[in-house]
């Protein structure tokens, strides 16, 4: 069983705990669900390029990365550096994250936060809502056509932006017209492979006019730059950042003004 496959079995099993334990009733009680959330298609859309900047203690691919990571301290230096917004990674298993670490760097920061997570269940968008978040991730991979429209409709009516990400010209097929933010990623999640020139290949498919990031294997300014002259608003970057001694200098080195374009 290759490891996406393995990660949704896990999930499933996640969702019907989940479902053992809690209502949608427990959810809309948590002081973070009546709260308002963060626009990151706002901030994509106000920003010369944004970087969204990934919290996250291991990968299937990398393994671990930093399995001390301070996660209130990490989101804190990602904003002061210049982060558009922080991505939290709330797997446990397989990434080393959780909910309570989205929780504890909501209040500490001031810039959208995005929740990743492998959601196939719309009770995963009350617990997302019930902890923080204010973005959610729809992997259009795990998901059919459909789905993501159920999916994207109750994340929205819930206060919640909804990125949907892709790999492949047929799972944009699935992007419906409410989604917010189109992410394309570059790694292949069954081979665990990443390649950078899938955004390239993939962005005249993007509706015109619709806001977009490329997500993953981005390591220097020449990258942004590149995608951000094909047409991207923004880059979702992890693994550079993370294993780099100083993630705030990192982020600021990728960085740049329009007028660096040629």
């Amino acid at each position: 069983m290759k490891i996406l496959d393995q990660i949704i079995v896990s999930k499933k099993k996640e969702v019907a705990l989940l479902k053992e334990k809690f209502s949608y009733a427990d959810y809309e009680n948590s002081p973070f669900f009546s709260e308002e959330t963060r626009s990151i298609s706002s901030k994509l859309a106000t920003t010369e390029f944004g970087i969204i900047a990934e919290l996250k203690r291991k990968s299937p691919s990398a393994g671990y990365i930093n399995k001390d990571l301070d996660v209130i301290q990490q989101a804190k230096l990602y904003e002061s550096s210049g982060a558009s917004a922080i991505s939290c990674l709330t797997d446990y298993f397989y990434f080393g994250g959780s909910g309570e670490d989205l929780s504890a760097i909501k209040p500490a920061t001031s810039i959208p936060i995005l929740r990743k997570e492998f959601i196939i269940d719309e009770i995963q968008l009350f617990e997302s809502k019930a902890i923080g978040a204010d973005v959610i991730l729809l992997i259009a991979e795990i998901l059919t056509k459909e789905q993501a429209l159920h999916l994207t409709i109750m994340a929205q009516s819930l206060g919640m932006e909804v990125i949907m990400e892709c790999h492949s010209y047929n799972e944009l097929k699935k992007v419906n017209d409410l989604v917010d933010v189109i992410g394309v990623n570059n790694r292949d999640l069954q081979a665990q492979k990443t390649d950078i020139q899938t955004s390239f290949d993939l962005y005249n498919f993007i509706p015109e006019g619709k806001l977009c990031i490329s997500e993953s294997g981005i390591r220097s300014k020449d990258d942004l730059i590149q995608l951000s002259e094909k047409g991207y608003h923004g880059a979702l970057i992890g693994e550079h950042i993370l294993q780099s001694s100083d993630p705030g200098e990192a982020i600021r080195n990728l960085q740049f003004k329009k007028t660096e374009l040629c």
